[in-house]
């Protein structure tokens, strides 16, 4: 037959800058420039886990010199790595203008260089998009895209172990539309170039290739037509087919003698390396005659062995074979499957305690016992052959649909439904120094999970969803949960409930749920019963009737409507804060139904301007402003259109205009919210980010301060705290602290040289570790995963126009400048040179002042430019000795230095800058207040004199310490002093016996002051030092008030040092002074602590 071969001629070259700087999907430029990006970076979010229960994995790439050192492809979170076996892993691809990844390779011959496909491989409802093939030449430290930015979703990418320039990449090619950059795609330069050397159709891209381990010039390639629409799956067509190419992919020809002449789907296949001219095929095909195929003939004709197929092709159909037993063969699936007779039975991979839903594994080839497997779950890793599995709880890559927050005091806590881990619920904070651990988490209903609502007045009564419209009421109490899902009624028709099915708590009643399907549903007894206050609220589209591919697709096409919800539901829903029964619902074919009597009438748009027709309704928000606006997105990304879509009405959803303004092309957007204090301050959550605007739509610009690309498909914002919450997929949750700054940013605000916004008030408890220890990780290793507090106390912000530059700083920029205009920049001078090496840094620092307007403390800040955000720890300053450095390696058990915990009150703080040793105040003060949680049982009844008690030890505790150093330095100055005596011919050896009995009463005072270190050293009683009297009498990490033994220790420590201080001054001042004195009349060489004496003409 004519098809059985097709010669494939290169139909397009790809090409790519090898040094090309990657650019952010919507990003923009990072200088801080006004209303930028920049501008906003130090307004940092916080990861705050959880990884409990971690998320889909896609693919690994170990090192085959070193397993302990491996990349591993989260399918929407990024690239990852360990080099310890996976005690720690780190993120390496965080920047890069993809978040979705295919798959994950490295050089044969070097593995530190990391090839990486982006765009996950899976045909999944919740699958994202990537922009081509990325590489690494330094282990993941930076990257370069190498092109094939419309490929999409990648399959896979092989390199041939001869050459690392000749590599390949399966491009499956857009899975939402027709055309890409799809088919195989090789390249023999390292990227440079691209030449696609099989292409089947539009429609059709490659799923696998694979290389003859004899003969890299000899080719296996899955091709795989698919298409995925909101209504619809097609998991296969007539163009689904092997190929084999001979001669390194120049000419190739279908290898189907004995696989099955019908429509076919995904296709995995692995070739045994023990036996190669084997190789496995494991095929999803129409009518059911899929199945597990081998071929002992390299290919050329097909045995089929059994009738497995994965439990859902789209979602799995790979194969891995053992690295050393030819008839082993693994299968990725909801639960691993294996093959040890070449195909014929399959049976279940031991499981137990591990997560589901399997699509990545690595075999070690050197003990094959040894296995990594990538699932929904995240990674697991066993020794025993799957007996026993060992869960890597330390990465942060769950993927949540929704976000929402409750008002707990007095950490709020954070909920979220996610891809196949639960529904999470877990605190935004803890007491605990170290921050979150996966064990404050907890989980309110199994599955898939999504929308989360809780009671505002009773944090215990949470509301979860599972998917297609399961509902429970969970009891945080007691940890019970009630099923309380509407159902139909005998007769009515069936309800079509969606995989992510919309759910509200009314604001006007605590126990007033809504709840949709096609239909609206109405709750007045926290879902113990459920009124219908709508008809079917879609279009009531036959989705059978709807083109796929250019056609009706036949009841019998692959897969047809597998994993997709039906069509024609509800996937968006609000109340207006305003009104009481004035209701937005959105429909995933297009339609906004608004009433405005709670469900007695209602009215209907199916037009919106600039809207394509039948695009889902991502989000419908009612303004808590104004009772006539409303905000909608709309995504329609499921047909091939990336474009954000964000609407506004100011008539109660009549007619509508786009406030899209300037988002960037990609960005689809899922979610939107408006401040609760500014209506013009919006936030949308899009495919690659977060955006803000204050103008209502206009500009919007991107708050990228530590979030990763990602996609933020949820936002919550916790009124009380000013936070705003994301629920992103694929990296967890994030929460940017205290966004209250943006609400009076503007053009003009920002062309002031400093400003320094309001403080929110500061919570004083003592934070304890339930693990003890200052850490809060104590002694569990660095694999125990911790998500970090905001800082603790009082948190800052402030905005420079221009960084507080040094000197040289000034001069490079303005010879940057220069250059820049083609001009030769101005050579400096010797002083203008010897005045930079002179200079003393600049500093910016705030200043914090009690109600009497005394300085309490100075806080080092940021001299950048843009906003910036520093915090002060609610404690006086340490009046322990000066260091320059911060201490380091100090035991698990010691704090770091630090003073007594400051009163409740009133407070400001005041922005001021140092130059060349001048303060001035450049922006302030601002009040802010300091309020106590009032946790302890037995609280301090009167703070003020606990307060002047610690002040008291505190000074106590500078003298001691001080005087210990002293003693030291003077002990240090006494030897010297002796080598230097001994060295001295000139000096008198009587002096012997005075240095001696200069250091006989220091170390007798030092005993006092640090305890008898004889008695010590021979373990023996010894009484307390003065030092130690005052640690007794130190406790600053309570809120109660000091013990009588406490006070005793301070007086008994005071009463003694009185005298000692004495005593150590008129040695050190006085008689050792004299002393040197004597040995410089004597000519000694210098000693510390003495300055020469020298005149002209005594040499």
């Amino acid at each position: 037959m004519k098809n059985d071969r097709l010669a494939v001629l290169a139909l397009g070259i790809v090409v790519a800058a090898a040094c090309s700087p990657v650019v952010l999907a919507g990003d923009e430029k990072d200088e801080a420039e006004g209303m930028s990006a920049g501008t906003f970076a130090g307004m940092k979010f916080r990861s705050i886990g959880p990884a409990l229960m971690s998320g889909r994995i896609c693919d690994f790439a170990v090192d085959p010199n070193d397993p302990s050192h491996y990349f591993v492809a989260a399918c929407s979170g990024g690239v990852w790595k360990t080099e310890n076996a996976g005690i720690t892993y780190a993120p390496v691809f965080d920047g890069e203008g993809s978040f979705s990844i295919g798959c994950v390779t490295l050089d044969p011959k070097n593995p530190y260089v990391v090839w990486v496909g982006t765009g996950e491989n899976n045909s999944q409802r919740s699958v994202a998009f990537g922009d081509g093939v990325y590489r690494s030449r330094d282990g993941g430290k930076s990257w370069e895209n190498l092109g094939l930015k419309e490929s999409e979703h990648i399959g896979k990418i092989v390199i041939d172990p001869r050459d690392s320039n000749v590599v390949y990449v399966a491009a499956q090619g857009p899975l939402w539309r027709s055309g890409g950059d799809r088919g195989l795609y090789k390249t023999m330069d390292g990227g440079k170039t691209w030449q696609r050397v099989l292409y089947v159709s539009e429609d059709t891209g490659i799923n696998e290739v694979y290389l003859d381990p004899r003969d890299p010039d000899v080719l296996f390639a899955t091709a795989y037509q698919r298409r995925r629409h909101v209504w619809t799956l097609i998991d296969g067509g007539p163009e689904g087919a092997i190929y084999k190419s001979t001669d390194a992919g120049k000419s190739w020809r279908k290898v189907a003698s004995g696989i099955p002449d019908v429509d076919k789907g995904r296709i995995g296949m692995c070739i045994p390396a023990t036996r190669p001219d084997t190789v496995y095929a494991v095929v999803e095909a129409a009518e059911e005659k899929g199945g597990f195929f081998r071929s002992t003939d390299r290919g050329e004709t097909w045995e089929k062995r059994s009738s497995y197929v994965s439990g859902g092709p789209q979602y799995y159909n790979e194969l891995i074979c053992d690295p050393v037993d030819a008839d082993t063969v693994f299968a990725v699936d909801t639960f691993m499957q294996f093959t040890a007779d070449g195909g014929k039975t399959f049976q279940r991979l031991p499981g137990e305690h591990k997560h589901v839903d399997d699509h990545a594994l690595w075999i070690n080839p050197k003990n094959t016992g040894h296995m990594l497997v990538g699932c929904d779950g995240g990674i697991y890793e066993t020794y025993d052959r799957a007996k026993n599995w060992d869960f890597k709880a330390n990465l942060p890559i769950t993927q949540f649909y929704r976000v929402s927050v409750d008002n707990s005091t007095p950490f709020y806590y954070v909920y979220g439904g996610t891809q196949d881990n639960n529904s999470q619920g877990g605190p935004s904070r803890t007491r605990s120094p170290g921050g979150i651990a996966n064990e404050d988490w907890f989980i309110t209903v199994g599955g898939d999970g999504y929308e989360t609502v809780v009671d505002p007045n009773d944090p215990n009564v949470v509301y979860s969803l599972w998917q297609y419209g399961g509902l429970v009421r969970h009891d945080r109490r007691s940890g019970e949960t009630v099923d309380i899902k509407p159902r139909e009624k005998p007769g009515e028709e069936p309800l079509k409930w969606n995989w992510d099915s919309p759910l509200i708590l009314s604001r006007h009643s605590p126990t007033r749920l809504y709840f949709a399907a096609q239909k609206l549903y109405r709750s007045d007894d926290r879902g113990d019963s459920w009124t219908c206050i709508s008809d079917d609220l879609t279009r009531k589209l036959d989705r059978d009737q709807l083109k796929v591919m250019g056609k009706i697709q036949s009841i019998d096409a692959v897969a047809k409507n597998r994993s997709t919800s039906f069509y024609g539901n509800c996937v968006s829903l609000d109340e207006s804060p305003v009104v009481e029964g004035l209701m937005y619902v959105g429909s995933d074919d297009g339609v906004i139904s608004v009433t405005e009597d709670a469900g007695t009438n209602w009215r209907r748009t199916e037009l919106f301007p600039g809207i394509p027709d039948n695009t889902y309704v991502s989000w419908v928000r009612a303004s808590q402003h104004d009772a006539n606006v409303v905000y909608a997105s709309f995504d329609n990304h499921k047909n091939g259109d990336f474009k954000p879509y964000v609407l506004k009405s100011t008539d109660r959803g009549r007619t509508w205009t786009s406030v899209t303004g300037d988002l960037p092309d990609r960005q689809i957007i899922y979610h939107v919210i408006e401040d609760h204090v500014n209506p013009k301050l919006l936030f949308v959550g899009t495919e690659f980010g977060v955006y803000f605007t204050v103008d209502g739509g206009t500009k919007w610009i991107r708050l990228k301060g530590g979030l990763p690309t990602i996609a933020v498909r949820d936002i919550d914002i916790q009124k009380r705290e000013n936070d705003l919450v994301l629920g992103t997929f694929g990296r967890s949750f994030y929460v940017l602290d205290d966004y209250s700054p943006l609400r009076t940013i503007d053009e003009e605000l920002l062309k002031k040289d400093a400003v320094l916004f309001s403080v929110k008030p500061a919570l004083r408890y003592v934070e304890t570790s339930r693990l003890g220890g200052g850490s809060g990780r104590a002694e569990q290793g660095a694999s125990f995963f911790l998500a970090p507090n905001p800082p603790y106390g009082a948190v800052f912000t402030y905005y420079l126009k221009e960084k507080l530059q040094t000197r040289k700083e000034k001069r490079r920029e303005e010879e940057k400048k220069a250059s820049k205009a083609g001009k030769t920049p101005k050579f400096p001078t010797i002083e203008e040179l010897r005045a930079e090496d002179e200079e003393k840094e600049p500093k910016v620092f705030l200043t914090v002042r009690n109600e009497a307007g005394e300085v309490i403390r100075r806080i080092d800040a940021s001299r950048e430019k843009g906003l910036q955000r520093t915090s002060w720890d609610l404690r006086d300053p340490s009046l322990r000795p000066t260091q320059l450095s911060a201490p380091t390696d100090l035991p698990p058990w010691v704090r770091l230095p630090a003073g007594p915990l400051a009163l409740p009150g009133t407070y400001t703080i005041t922005l001021s800058k140092e130059v060349d040793g001048v303060v001035a105040d450049w922006a302030g003060p601002e009040k802010f207040e300091v309020v106590p949680l009032e946790l302890a049982t037995f609280a301090a009844k009167d703070r003020a004199e606990v307060m002047s008690f610690h002040r008291q030890t505190a000074r106590l505790q500078r003298a001691v310490l001080g005087s210990l150093r002293a003693a030291d330095e003077a002990g240090n100055r006494i030897a010297h002093l002796r080598k230097a005596l001994t060295d001295t011919p000139s000096a008198d050896a009587a002096l012997l016996a005075d240095v001696q009995n200069l250091n006989k009463r220091l170390l007798d005072l030092q005993t006092k002051l640090r305890g008898d270190q004889t008695l010590g050293k021979h373990e023996r009683p010894a009484p307390p030092s003065i030092a130690e009297r005052v640690d007794t009498a130190i406790d600053w990490y309570v809120t109660s008030a000091p013990t009588k033994t406490q006070r005793e220790a301070y007086q008994f420590a005071a009463d003694e040092f009185g005298p000692l201080l004495a005593d150590l001054r008129k040695l050190m001042e006085t008689d050792l002074k004299q002393f040197e004195a004597k040995l410089e009349q004597a000519g000694a060489p210098w000693t510390p602590g003495r300055l020469p004496e020298w005149k002209p003409g005594n040499e």
